[in-house]
């Protein structure tokens, strides 16, 4: 990683494993006589969601948006817009939204109010983790990995500038 001090690992594959096998756990008690919607917010979510929806043990649909609020850097841009819809019906189902972290809030709850036009029947969000120092706006995260401190965090699906998205451990990158 180009950075001015070495990158280091926050959560590593074993602590993250751990915490997406305890989170299915919690998730398959709440959901196991239900057939929800889960959506992954792409793309940070979809390594998180494949990982997560492997030790779900009830039928489930997976779907897929696309938002954008960062562009290029580390800064939320602080305007949100959907770059690939949904496909899949919500109106009328139980909606569980996967996302890699909630950071702001802004993205996040701009996609709970989207889907909360859509009338699901119930609707709740699962992120591998949390960063409340940094929210701007409340959300409130029912399934939650990992509380991270205010960093810049990488890997897992995580990514700076499209990269690193593929480390199987979690960093925080500093410098730049």
């Amino acid at each position: 990683m180009n950075t001015q001090s070495k990158p280091r690992i926050l959560f590593s594959r074993v602590e993250v494993e751990a915490a997406v096998r305890r989170l299915a756990a919690d998730i398959t008690r709440d959901y196991q006589d239900k057939h929800p919607l889960v959506i992954g917010i792409l793309k940070g979510s979809f390594i998180f969601m494949a990982d997560l929806i492997r030790f779900l043990d009830f039928p489930l649909e997976v779907d897929f948006i696309r938002l954008s609020s960062y562009g290029g850097g580390k800064q939320n841009s602080g305007k949100v817009k959907v770059e690939q819809g949904l496909r899949s019906q919500v109106k009328g189902r139980d909606i569980l939204v996967i996302e890699d972290i909630v950071d702001t809030g802004i993205t996040t709850a701009f996609l709970i109010g989207y889907l909360q036009q859509k009338d699901p029947t119930s609707l709740k969000l699962c992120s591998l983790m949390d960063k409340p120092s940094r929210r701007k706006i409340p959300v409130n995260v029912d399934y939650s990995g990992f509380i991270v401190p205010n960093k810049f965090v990488v890997g897992y699906g995580l990514d700076y500038d499209e990269k690193y998205r593929n480390l199987p451990d979690v960093y925080i990158v500093e410098g730049d």
